[in-house]
């Protein structure tokens, strides 16, 4: 630490005329000093990749919150297929991103399109970066495939979940995140020169980068796989097949919830950094903070204000359009959430439900199936969150988090001019550029390979049934003997208008237990 540095020559002359003993004290205080400095350094570090780590683990976290918001937005015979996609993404993104993702992504030095060091980790950790760096950019990549998940459930084949979740991962995403993350990336706010229009894109947790990119992919690949069996009938009238667990959907949107604390926040990366001379209660832990409650917020308005526009619009009041909601605030709010005030989040919130309403609307007249909403949720709301950064980035705030350009233009509706607008804009078209010219062509190669879709007796079938040996709910065990010849649960079916039971009738011979009596 400079601020504890000493210089023997420097300090001598301020102790006794005698030089020898002088330069003897000196030299030992400053060794003090040193070893004093080197601690601090080391604290720092362990601090800093500590928080880090804990970012990660919650991030990672949100893989659960996935899996268990699929689970239940799906029917009940395709749960066990969904949910082990859900694990294929994580465990199949780990290896590429290990592979080929990191090196693309971070691989510095680099040009402007994509990095070429770190492949399978070679020569890595480096001073700018340790393996805590590695494992919570690798839990925002398989982030990205698990959106991609949710838009192609119920239908498609689980080789093409294998090749769409290593490329998306070791190939796609990489390139995105360097282009708008990495120092070298041609549109990175953290370049030291030649900014885009002298700011660079402010997509600070990744509303363009991990939701946008995962929210298209999604798009393609439902759009090319075409709508689920009953999805809409012969007249074209849209039939609701609803998932076949809200709390499940509940369990998932909190747990997804409860990770974007790590997503948001942890991506200052780093904890004990003071602004400006130190010695302050104000540093980059109040940002951090504060980037917390502009996220809360977000997510808060914008549910409640799904749940009574769905109310007005519709009758009732549904739990899943309010979760869908929530997680339409946090995909908005992700990309500001570090640069902008507490009350503009209220704003980018309010604005993303009504965002997700139209996209869902939109869905519905084109015929367009996506059973999670994901594309219309992270697509949709993340390209409203990164226009939103463009006009409600305050000053002081990006100063803070992007240190080094006095001068960098901020949001368009705080005086600060549209320059920046301008480069969010670009994030947004070269976004869906890059993911339509990329995961466009694979999906539509999978689907002439017959590789995409499962068969239509499959699909009606339930693919847990079909692909996977066995459904997800078992509701007895056959090999139990202890209920041979007992009472059984079972269907309760409609017959001539009364609701009647079916219930297995005890043989003759077997008594019922005395407390059944």
């Amino acid at each position: 630490m400079s601020s504890l540095s000493c210089s023997a020559s420097d300090l001598a002359p301020l102790f006794s005329s005698n030089t020898a003993n002088s330069t003897a004290m000196a030299n030992y205080l400053c060794a003090r000093f040193d070893t004093i400095a080197n601690k601090l350094s080391d604290t720092t570090y362990a601090i800093d990749n500590t928080y880090l780590l804990f970012s990660a683990f919650l991030v990672f976290a949100m893989q659960l919150g996935f899996a268990m918001l699929c689970a239940g937005s799906v029917r009940a015979k395709n749960t066990m297929n969904i949910m082990l996609t859900n694990v294929l993404d994580a465990a199949a993104g780990g290896l590429s991103y290990y592979l080929f993702g990191f090196a693309f992504a971070f691989g510095s030095p680099s040009n402007g399109f994509i990095g070429r060091h770190f492949f399978g980790l070679t020569d890595y950790p480096k001073p700018s970066g340790d393996y805590s760096f590695f494992l919570y950019q690798w839990a925002f990549a398989i982030a990205a495939a698990g959106i991609t998940s949710g838009s192609i459930a119920e239908r498609t084949q689980f080789v093409a979940y294998l090749i769409y979740s290593s490329l998306l991962t070791g190939f796609v995403y990489p390139i995105v995140s360097h282009w708008f993350w990495s120092s070298d990336g041609w549109a990175s706010p953290n370049r030291t020169d030649n900014l885009l229009f002298g700011s660079g894109v402010i997509d600070f947790a990744g509303s363009g980068v991990v939701h946008m990119v995962g929210g298209i992919a999604g798009l393609w690949g439902a759009f090319i796989e075409g709508p689920r069996v009953g999805r809409f009938d012969h007249s074209g009238r849209s039939v609701a097949l609803r998932g076949h667990s809200a709390s499940l959907v509940v369990l998932g949107s909190f747990l997804l919830w409860f990770g974007w604390y790590g997503f948001n926040p942890g991506s200052f990366l780093t904890i004990a950094k003071g602004y400006g001379d130190g010695g302050s209660y104000y540093g980059q832990w109040s940002a951090i903070g504060r980037t917390a409650v502009t996220t809360t917020l977000a997510g808060c308005t914008s549910a409640l204000t799904t749940l009574f526009s769905k109310r007005l619009l519709e009758g009732h009041w549904n739990v899943l359009d309010v979760c869908n909601g929530l997680l339409a605030g946090f995909a908005a709010i992700t990309s500001g959430c570090s640069v902008v005030e507490p009350w503009a989040a209220i704003i980018c919130g309010f604005v993303a439900s009504w965002v997700l309403i139209g996209c869902n609307k939109l869905a519905e007249k084109l015929k367009y199936d996506d059973p999670l909403e994901a594309a219309q949720l992270h697509g949709g709301c993340g390209a409203w969150g990164v226009l939103f950064t463009g006009l409600f980035a305050t000053a002081s705030y990006v100063n803070e988090v992007y240190p080094g350009q006095p001068s960098r233009p901020y949001g368009l509706f705080m005086g600060g001019g549209g320059k920046l607008l301008a480069a969010q804009l670009v994030q947004i078209l070269v976004v869906l550029g890059w993911v339509t010219a990329t995961m466009g062509p694979l999906f539509y190669l999978l689907n002439k390979m017959k590789l995409l879709r499962v068969s239509r007796d499959d699909e009606m079938a339930g693919m847990d049934l079909t692909r996977h040996g066995g459904f997800a709910y078992a509701y007895h065990d056959e090999d139990d003997q202890s209920i041979k010849h007992a009472y059984m649960m079972g269907k309760i079916e409609p017959n001539m208008g009364k609701i009647e039971p079916n219930i297995e009738t005890p043989p003759a011979n077997h008594s019922l237990p005395s407390e059944d009596v």
